[in-house]
Parts: structure tokens; C-alpha cells; sequence
């Protein structure tokens, strides 16, 4: 089943618990967070007590991908607020085995992301392990860019290694230029976690947004 997960980042930060709950209302079925350290990535955005905060005001599924350096020191306190899918970045951990390991260690699901240039032959040693494959469809750290066609391509190649390594539990998760018009493409190829930042949060009737995406998936 396609899961659609708008983006905090496209929320309005004068606003946020209110946000929240209006996406869950609307049909959401989890929620994206991007923490971006500055470093990593040229943006800087939230931390753990925030979301920690929201935490309390939804049961919302809270999907955190960290676009930072060092990933793994927020492993215990990502825990600790609530936080049930943990994905970081393959090109920010050397040691990616071990980070994934003590993602689950800690009771979370382990995800790990690859920018659009990261081919993804380089999970496949770890395939078997993660419970999440993100593909960026944008290269990451802004929110509203264009979605990067060839990322379709590597959503089948992701379909494939998992089938091979026997995987079938891993969600494949997609992020960046979702809209109606795209949401096809990706769903099509094995993509079945949508994330849509200004999609959703972008327009004023979060509901109607919502089932304009899923009125354009394939499978």
C-alpha cells in the first residue's frame, strides 16, 4: 500500500502543532523529518526537542532523515522522543554497517539515503539489513526543487537488489519534486513511501492535496 508522508519542511514554523494535526486529519499516513546540521547540507533546520514537542500533539508515523554530519550521536535521543524510522546518509557514514545496527539496536527501523549521484550499488552489502531505502529524487539540504527524472531508474534498480538479497520487508521511500504528475512514475517503478513537501503543505486544502497524489499513483 502507498503511504503518503508530507515534509515538515514545507510546514509553517509559526505554526507547527496545528500543521501536524491538520495533515493527519487530512489523510496523511506519516511525517517526513529533515534535519539538516549546515554541514552536510548547506541548510540548518530543526533538532531532537522539536521533535520531541510534536510528538505529544500526533500519533502520526515520525520518518526522520538526517541530512548531517555524524548521524550517529542522535541515535539515543531520536529514541527517546519518539521517533519510529531513523535514516541516515550513505555518504555521511564510513562505518554505515555498524550506524544501521545501532539504529535497531535502539528499537527503531533503520533507513539509509543515497543522493542522486550515489549509485545504488553501493548498499548492497547492507541490503539485507535496512528496513528503508530512500532515493532523493533532488539533491537535498532545500525544499521545492525539481524532481530528477533518472531517480525512476534507480527506484527499479533498488526494486531489483532487494528481491535479489531477499529483502521484502524494506520499504523503498522517494523525496523531492513529488507531485500528482510524478507520483506515477516512482509508484510504478516500487517506490510505496511518498514523501511531498510543498504538495501537501504547500496548499490550503491539505485533504484535496493528499488525494490528488494518490489519484496519480501506478502500480
Amino acid at each position: 500500500m502507498i503511504q503518503i508522508g508530507p515534509s515538515l519542511l514545507s510546514a509553517d514554523f509559526s505554526n507547527l502543532k496545528a500543521e501536524v494535526q491538520d495533515i493527519e486529519r487530512s489523510g496523511a499516513d506519516f511525517l517526513h523529518l529533515d534535519m539538516m546540521d549546515g554541514h552536510f547540507v548547506p541548510n540548518l533546520t530543526f533538532g531532537v526537542p522539536l521533535i520531541a514537542a510534536l510528538r505529544k500533539h500526533t500519533n502520526l508515523t515520525f520518518d526522520a532523515h538526517l541530512m548531517t554530519e555524524c548521524p550517529e550521536v542522535y541515535i539515543d535521543e531520536l529514541a527517546h522522543a519518539g521517533v519510529q524510522y531513523m535514516t541516515v546518509h550513505e555518504e555521511a557514514c564510513p562505518h554505515l554497517d555498524r550506524v544501521l545496527h545501532k539504529i535497531k539496536e535502539s528499537g527503531m527501523k533503520c533507513g539509509v539515503a543515497l543522493n542522486p549521484s550515489t549509485p545504488v550499488s553501493s548498499l548492497e552489502c547492507i541490503a539485507s539489513l535496512v528496513d528503508l531505502i530512500l532515493i532523493m529524487s533532488v539533491n537535498p539540504g532545500f525544499g521545492g526543487q525539481k524532481f530528477i527524472p533518472y531517480a525512476v531508474d534507480k527506484i527499479g534498480d533498488v526494486t531489483e537488489l532487494l528481491a535479489t538479497v531477499g529483502n521484502d520487508k524494506a520499504v523503498i521511500e522517494v523525496d523531492g519534486g513529488i507531485t500528482a504528475d510524478t507520483i506515477g512514475p516512482v509508484t510504478a517503478a516500487g517506490a510505496t513511501w511518498i514523501v511531498a513537501g510543498s504538495a501537501v503543505f504547500g496548499q490550503p486544502d491539505r485533504a484535496e492535496a493528499i488525494r490528488a497524489l494518490r489519484g496519480g499513483i501506478l502500480v
